[in-house]
């Protein structure tokens, strides 16, 4: 019924555009209508008739470059941004969306700069605040990080991607007593949310308290149709509680889930490894790479695994595959001329 309204809204918005072609009006309010359908295309290209109109219309002008951000082309996102910021220099949204631009562009300090700017002209906008804080999480200064996303959360207690974010940095900083406290309240502000409930039972988990964590994570269990990644952090949480066959069955029900994803092979072939279990260790690590053939950690973990099964040779091979993958990666370079070293002087020994 939503989709019928919305088509018979845009039937008449087109009609009354090909009455009215100079109305701006129209032009914007159909950008919109498309924009809620989600075809993108529809809407740049009716920006781009209201621009042929109107090319110092900002609101188009910032439009166009919030869809080329979403088309990832950066690149036209800034030319369109740019131009709405020379009709409009006092626009904070302009300056803030500048800081996006470069905040994909992991350029540190002019997104710092541009969302410092966005601040100057409006600084009651929770939102910037929050991008301030992940720019700093990305370069992991969770100190920084904290204060701006509390910040935001001074301004919007309810700001459920800040409450979310903070509860990951102080996750971050073993600070889980907090981090439980802001995942909870996320969870009653949005009780079908999985990912949060997940996230409180590796808090709880954390925490020892073990009954309270696998009731959420069977919680979670119950809200979605994708579960591999709740049974990994179910079966990672049974490791901690030190309950491993139980554990062992939840990395099988991942697998089974989903073979054709690697992350379940490797942690169970990472908990057999531990449990000194190498052969068995060794055949899921390949089953990983089946999956995932292309991965260094993997050709690493499984070379570790064969040097412990006293199978040197195939070390060695295994750590040559992860340089291969990784040629810049200086732990693999050391542990490879380590074990390389001690293989030479036995051989030489041997001789």
């Amino acid at each position: 019924m939503e989709n019928t309204n919305l088509n018979e809204k845009i039937n008449e918005l087109v009609v009354k555009m090909a009455k009215e072609p100079q109305n701006i009006e129209n032009y914007h309010e159909l950008s919109e209508l498309y924009l809620q359908q989600r075809d993108y295309d529809k809407v740049m290209s009716v920006l781009d008739s209201l621009l042929a109109i109107k090319p110092d219309d900002v609101q188009a002008l910032v439009g166009m470059g919030t869809m080329w951000f979403y088309e990832r082309d950066f690149r036209k996102s800034l030319s369109y941004y740019n131009r709405a910021l020379e009709v409009n220099p006092k626009n904070f949204l302009i300056y803030y969306n500048m800081g996006n631009v470069f905040a994909e562009w992991k350029n540190f300090s002019k997104a710092l700069f541009y969302y410092n700017r966005a601040i100057d002209l409006n600084s009651s906008n929770p939102e910037i605040y929050n991008a301030i804080a992940l720019l700093y999480q990305d370069e992991e200064d969770y100190v920084e990080s904290k204060a701006y996303y509390e910040k935001a959360l001074s301004l919007d207690p309810e700001n459920v991607n800040a409450l979310i974010d903070l509860g990951n940095v102080c996750f971050k900083i073993y600070d889980y007593e907090t981090a439980l406290k802001l995942f909870k309240k996320v969870f009653v502000l949005n009780p079908d949310n999985e990912l949060i409930a997940v996230c409180i039972g590796n808090c709880l988990t954390l925490m020892g308290e073990r009954e309270q964590a696998y009731s959420y994570y069977e919680k979670a269990l119950t809200m979605t149709d994708d579960k591999y990644p709740i049974y990994i952090c179910y079966a990672i949480s049974l490791t901690e509680f030190k309950e491993i066959d139980v554990a062992q069955q939840m990395y099988r029900r991942a697998i089974e889930f989903d073979s054709k994803k690697s992350n379940a092979y490797v942690l169970l072939a990472n908990l057999y490894s531990n449990l000194g279990n190498q052969p068995e260790a060794i055949d899921l690590y390949r089953k990983a790479l089946q999956v995932e053939p292309n991965n260094p950690e993997t050709y690493s973990l499984l070379g570790n695994c064969h040097y412990l099964n006293n199978d040197i040779e195939q070390a060695i091979s295994s750590y040559r595959a992860a340089i291969s993958i990784a040629p810049d990666n200086d732990e693999y370079r050391l542990i490879y001329s380590q074990v390389m070293e001690d293989y030479v002087k036995s051989v030489r020994g041997g001789a």
